[in-house]
């Protein structure tokens, strides 16, 4: 740390707020603090600052000491960063140092350490109401159909506009697919990734393929296009339905491509000879993982085949029985579940298919993120327009975040592709991968 430290025995509120933190962590955070009394605490050289605008900030962290606390405040716009949101997540680890490390990981002296300092402070008092695009109780099982419908309308009906914004022309809400390490923008890389899966499924003129949860439809409107075939795309966001519509149409595509708002789990007018789910099983949840797969395996024809890309745990599933809130369910991803790669193929094993491919793309992923939030750091006024301080925030911590956990290898992503053979063993796959290498 640099010699310009704020002495540690300080009393500035800043101060006593980073050896707060830093008890927390256990150890030096390389960040600077600034508090709503102007003070300031922490190494002049740090490349980021972290703004308490008010005591309301401590109070949300007090009574979620946890990665929740922080992101409320950070959402609600009672804290601020100052500086490149990778420095603060990166440097090292400090999320992993504090937001994943609570009071409960403290001994004795740790805690009332920290809660003295909070109450010098005046973290004191009630709860305040979390931001209002936090998710609260939901209502029904989970993963019903009624329950998927209203948490994935959290999630995708904020506006098309907005996520033009920063996924770009092709709208296309899954990683990109990089066959150049040092060269090559987003759009081609999108396409790259939809060629790739069109080629691992060997799509041709004539085939039907059944594209689950197709979000704004770009799946759909690139196997139609690019290699004939008829499409028929579902999803259960209202806003992804009428705008995959819409480019449907646009792109003289509807006599070729149909968009449903349709559950996957009321689709009954298979056999269809291949199957995409780019980006969707996430939501399906362990518990109903292996009505998913029996229920795709139903509608594809004996030598048809299925890609599931699917983000995924990179550790065996632990299941808590009482979990900590995390930000991501109540602010991105309400139910949603990473599953190990294991859970996903014996799965589709289990329905019959056999597993012939997989292929991790976490890497491209991890630059596919950095992409998006360079867009929307780039467009941030209009972001902050279309959906108000508190979502675009809540989304450049989200996607910042996750392109890290890519990076450092906390979680992974799957192209997993499986076949139903005939009654004859046929599979009818290609002896090697080259004939899906795109250029």
């Amino acid at each position: 740390m640099s010699a310009t430290r704020t002495k540690p025995g300080s009393r500035t509120a800043a101060a006593r707020l980073l050896s707060a933190f830093e008890t927390i962590a256990g150890g030096q955070l390389p960040v600077r603090v600034r508090c709503w009394d102007g003070s300031v605490a922490g190494s002049a050289d740090a490349e980021v600052t972290v703004a308490f605008r008010n005591r309301r900030a401590l109070r949300r962290i007090l009574w979620s000491p946890n990665e929740l606390g922080l992101g409320r405040s950070y959402v609600a716009g009672d804290m601020e960063i100052d500086g490149d949101i990778f420095a603060l997540l990166d440097g090292p680890e400090v999320i992993e140092r504090v937001a994943r490390r609570d009071l409960r990981t403290l001994d004795r002296a740790g805690i009332r350490r920290v809660v003295s300092s909070f109450l010098r402070l005046g973290a004191v008092g009630p709860p305040p109401a979390p931001p209002a695009e936090e998710i609260g109780r939901r209502r029904g099982s989970k993963h019903s159909k009624a329950r998927d419908a209203a948490v994935v309308s959290h999630h995708y009906d904020v506006g098309n506009d907005f996520y033009r914004l920063f996924l770009g022309p092709s709208m296309v809400y899954s990683c990109a697919y990089w066959t150049d390490r040092d060269s090559g923008t987003l759009e081609q890389a999108q396409w790259a990734k939809l060629e790739l899966i069109c080629r691992k499924l060997e799509l041709a003129p004539g085939m039907r393929l059944l594209d689950v949860g197709c979000g704004w439809g770009s799946m759909a409107i690139h196997a139609a296009r690019e290699h004939g075939v008829s499409v028929v795309g579902v999803t259960i966001s209202r806003e992804q339905c009428e705008l995959a519509a819409a480019r449907v149409a646009e792109a003289g595509l509807s006599d070729r491509v149909q968009i449903r708002l349709q559950d996957y789990r009321d689709v009954d007018d298979g056999p269809y000879d291949a199957i995409s789910s780019i980006g969707m099983s996430e939501h399906v949840g362990d518990s109903r993982l292996d009505e998913y797969a029996n229920r795709l395996t139903s509608l594809l024809r004996p030598g048809g085949r299925l890609l599931n890309h699917a983000i995924a745990s990179v550790a065996p599933l632990v299941t808590e029985k009482h979990p900590k809130p995390t930000f991501v369910d109540r602010y991105i991803f309400p139910d949603g579940e990473l599953l190990p790669l294991s859970h996903v193929a014996g799965a589709l094993e289990r329905a019959g298919l056999e597993v012939r491919d997989s292929e991790a793309l976490r890497e491209h992923y991890a630059r596919t993120l950095r992409q998006w939030v360079d867009n929307l750091r780039r467009d941030w006024d209009e972001a902050v327009r279309l959906v108000g301080a508190a979502r675009a925030r809540t989304w450049l911590l989200y996607l910042a975040a996750s392109a890290l956990s890519f990076e450092r290898g906390r979680i992974t992503i799957h192209q997993v592709l499986a076949v139903r053979a005939d009654a004859t063993g046929v599979s009818g796959m290609p002896l090697t991968r080259r004939e899906w290498l795109v250029d």
